[in-house]
């Protein structure tokens, strides 16, 4: 059933057309666009900059994006396509029926593709100097997901107007909470998947890694498993001159430290990639005063399902062993967060494909793009064959090449309407074209 978008949305979305009008001769990033986008994709490009803009000046904290699903809930109203909100609170999916037969193959089923979308914004103030900066303190889309929503309602609007392209169903999921603490695994409690339920789900992230008019892209791993540890050694302070009488919660916890530093050089096979990071180390408040207690927190990251227990035991062993040897106890709170982000081969051979057409630079696509980064895309990979991948965004000449999550991050919008194209030519060839 179609939902009911709030006043606010509407007069917000009038208010930022005013603002692109008023400010067209301030559009700081004009790019020429890709000719091998097709000229209906090309012609978004206005809508696609004034969406992104406006999302970027209201940005929200995970599972807070009202204002967000205020705004994309209008634009499908707007274009009459049946959506549901509130799914995982401020998530919501659309749905579209493609209206060209001869699709799905030889079964009775036709196919059904999910396309996500993360929402959220970093609690990170902004530093760019462009008219559509934050107006939100403290908050950012430092990450490019209001480009993720601008593309997914590119595609929403194209596809609503072109059903005879593409047979089968296409379920567009805006997600909240990717930042965390993680809304994918929410919205598949919900629902998401179901009715009618999504054969396979692709997904994008713009990438300041990657210069723009470059794709990301590969079977299997493609982001890392994300784990956390909070770590508090309790010791037995005392006077710094009488180190006998106490139990030193500093030395255990940095022996602690070093002791990590082993777990991938020497438990984890060399042809894997892990990390183990401690972020924080906090302890004491004199000089002269051996501290009762320290402090650690960090992350685990790796691509190898296989090592999904393996790290966290090492990681418990060697506090265990640690502790004991020192007179010492412990208390450890260890999270796993996200799975590796693990792309299905026949999908991201498809999206490859579809990237190569696309794509005019001699670049073109990066098959063997990896990072140690996590993505709650992960959850969507797990219940459904899928693939993620990276749409290039950096332009260093327009010094649009800042890293994410840096307070002047900012990216080639250019990179807007080659979204919305890849992920249309996904539809017509996943969906069934010709």
């Amino acid at each position: 059933m179609v939902s009911t978008a709030s006043d606010v949305s509407a007069a917000i979305a009038s208010k930022t057309s005013k603002e692109m009008s008023d400010n067209a001769s301030g559009d700081a990033f004009p790019m020429p666009l890709n000719q091998r986008v097709r000229p209906a994709v090309r012609s978004l490009h206005p809508e696609l900059l004034e969406w992104r803009r406006h999302l970027h000046q209201y940005p929200e904290l995970g599972f807070r994006e009202n204002l967000t699903a205020q705004f994309i809930a209008h634009k499908l109203n707007q274009w009459g396509i049946d959506h549901q909100t509130g799914v995982a609170k401020t998530g919501i999916v659309a749905v579209i029926e493609g209206t060209k037969s001869g699709g799905g193959g030889n079964s009775d089923k036709s196919p059904v593709l999910g396309i996500r979308a993360d929402m959220d914004a970093l609690p990170v103030q902004e530093q760019n100097e462009v008219w559509y900066r934050s107006r939100h303190e403290g908050k950012m889309h430092a990450c490019g997901h209001d480009g993720h929503v601008a593309i997914a309602l590119g595609t929403a609007k194209y596809l609503s107007e072109h059903r005879d392209t593409f047979s089968g169903t296409v379920k567009i999921i805006f997600q909240p909470a990717e930042e965390g603490p993680g809304g994918a695994e929410p919205m598949i409690q919900a629902g998401a998947l179901k009715n009618p339920d999504v054969d396979a789900i692709v997904g994008l992230h713009i990438w300041n890694n990657l210069p723009v008019g470059t794709v990301g892209v590969r079977s299997g791993p493609l982001m890392a498993a994300v784990e956390t540890f909070h770590l508090k050694v309790l010791g037995k302070g005392g006077h710094g001159a009488m180190p006998d009488q106490t139990i030193d919660s500093i030395v255990v916890a940095s022996q602690i430290v070093n002791a990590f530093q082993t777990i991938v050089a020497r438990n984890v096979d060399p042809i894997d990639s892990a990390v183990v990071t401690v972020g924080t180390f906090q302890a004491g408040s004199a000089l002269n005063v051996i501290a009762n207690s320290a402090e650690l927190s960090g992350t685990v990251r790796y691509f190898n399902p296989k090592l999904v227990e393996a790290i966290e035991h090492r990681i418990r062993q060697i506090i265990d062993h640690t502790c004991q040897m020192h007179g010492a106890t412990f208390e450890l709170d260890y999270k796993r967060l996200y799975p590796a982000t693990v792309n299905d081969p026949a999908i991201a051979n498809l999206i490859k494909s579809i990237a190569e057409d696309v794509l005019e630079t001699p670049l073109g696509v990066i098959p063997d793009c990896q990072t140690m980064g996590g993505e709650d895309m992960s959850y969507f990979l797990q219940a459904v064959p899928g693939c993620y991948f990276f749409l290039g965004s950096a332009n260093a000449e327009q010094k649009l090449d800042y890293p994410h999550h840096h307070p002047r991050f900012n990216f080639d919008e250019s990179v807007l309407v080659q979204g919305v194209e890849i992920f249309a030519r996904c539809v017509e060839a996943y969906c069934g074209e010709g």
